[in-house]
């Protein structure tokens, strides 16, 4: 099955130069995965993958020839890079599988596109494009677009069991372009295979959820991970749906950024020990644990019967993006909707007032007596409680008089 498409960037220098030099004199050069699909179904196309019948040393000589830079980063694979106008392009030498043994298939360089498609792990991510515009199409990719659905190739056990991470990769596929309730064999196939998850790097397992957490359909596709227990094998803990899906509401709501690590907060994280696992399960970094730390802390003492005063003082001690976090998480467990302009006035209060810096300095006390150490120490402290206590007064002589008080209380 082939279908012709109009992809202006194909005509767009340095891809249509580089196409150029691969494409003819025996050897055919084709853009291949995820810009394909994305070209069919509008979106943008990203990251532009090459695929060709040359092999490796035939690609550097000719992209070489026509002044371009190829680096040797996966030549044993058949990969080279093409660096060209500062921009790197994948070209890749088609492959076939000899041997099949996980992500360690032994494969040898093909020129056979329909081989090489059915490598792949699923139809929409199998079609390859022509420099013409034509799109070729060897597993059903086109039919599966058309209904946007996510279907692995061939047997999906025999796909899954040669790269266990593919489980993940078919939910976020179609958390990003499927729609409906999953292809019921692919399913099938991941519930069945979900022990093999266990053999993943975490990082990897990370890459995935960070990407499905923000997909357009995420809400939906968790949902079946969920049922069938799979989530929880991934997170090591019991998934927290409908705060996710109230989180993605609120982001919507207030005009905020799908952002992963909140959206994780409002899936994973109830206490502080929940950070810890989820540090661990997914390899997060110092600042991504730290953030879902704080977001933990307290959470549930957060609510709109406070004064405003307490909410400035919680900006204050948390910073704009922490205190974000932390009210939309409480939000999200609240039983006022997204809609309440209660929660809506917490929750964009950064918007409206910034909080000030400290005015006072350890040299303010050490000019009223206080000594160095612990007493210049309890001295800053105590006046940084009565300035916020105070309401974060500016005025010189409040403050002068917060720090009279503080220093004559730790001489």
């Amino acid at each position: 099955m082939t279908r012709r498409v109009d992809a202006a960037w194909l005509r767009e220098a340095p891809l249509r130069d580089i196409l150029a030099a691969l494409d003819g004199d025996g050897e055919e050069a084709r853009i291949v995965g995820g810009a394909v699909r994305n070209a069919l179904l509008g979106e943008p196309h990203g990251d532009i993958d090459i695929a060709t019948t040359a092999p490796p040393a035939e690609v550097i000589r000719r992209v070489e020839a026509a002044g371009f830079k190829a680096v040797p980063t996966g030549v044993e694979h058949g990969t080279v890079t093409v660096v060209a106008a500062g921009q790197p392009f994948e070209v890749t030498t088609l492959r076939e599988d000899v041997e099949t043994f996980g992500r360690h298939a032994k494969v040898v360089f093909g020129r056979d596109w329909k081989r090489d498609a059915e490598r792949r792990d699923f139809t929409i991510n199998a079609l390859s494009l022509s420099r013409d515009g034509t799109v070729h199409d060897y597993v059903g990719g086109l039919a599966d677009i058309e209904a946007r659905r996510v279907r692995f190739i061939g047997d999906a056990a025999r796909r899954i069991a040669e790269d266990y991470l593919r489980i993940l990769r078919f939910f976020r596929f179609h958390a990003a372009y499927g729609e409906g309730t999953p292809d019921p064999q692919g399913l099938a196939a991941c519930i069945e295979g979900r022990a093999g998850l266990e053999q993943l790097s975490r990082e990897r397992v990370r890459m995935e959820m960070v990407k499905l957490l923000v997909a357009k359909h995420a809400v939906p596709t968790l949902a079946p991970m969920t049922e069938t227990g799979l989530l929880e094998q991934v997170l090591g803990g019991v998934p927290l749906l409908a705060s996710y899906a109230n989180m993605v509401k609120l982001e919507a709501a207030l005009a905020l950024a799908a952002d992963p690590v909140r959206r994780l907060g409002a899936l994973g994280i109830s206490v502080v020990e929940d950070a810890e696992r989820l540090r661990e399960r997914l390899r997060l970094t110092n600042a991504e644990y730290e953030r879902l730390a704080s977001m933990a802390d307290g959470w549930w003492q957060i609510s709109t019967s406070g004064s405003e005063h307490e909410a400035r003082v919680l900006l204050y001690r948390l910073g704009g993006a922490g205190f974000t976090d932390r009210v939309l998480l409480a939000w999200t467990r609240a039983p006022q909707g997204a809609a309440d302009p209660t929660w809506h006035a917490l929750a964009t209060l950064p918007a409206r007032w910034s909080a000030p810096a400290f005015p006072l300095k350890a040299a303010d006390f050490m000019a009223r007596g206080v000594p160095k150490g612990p007493r210049l120490g309890a001295a800053l402290a105590a006046a940084e409680e009565a300035w916020i206590a105070a309401g974060f007064p500016a005025d010189a002589p409040a403050v002068a008089a917060i720090a009279d008080a503080a220093a004559a209380e730790t001489r």
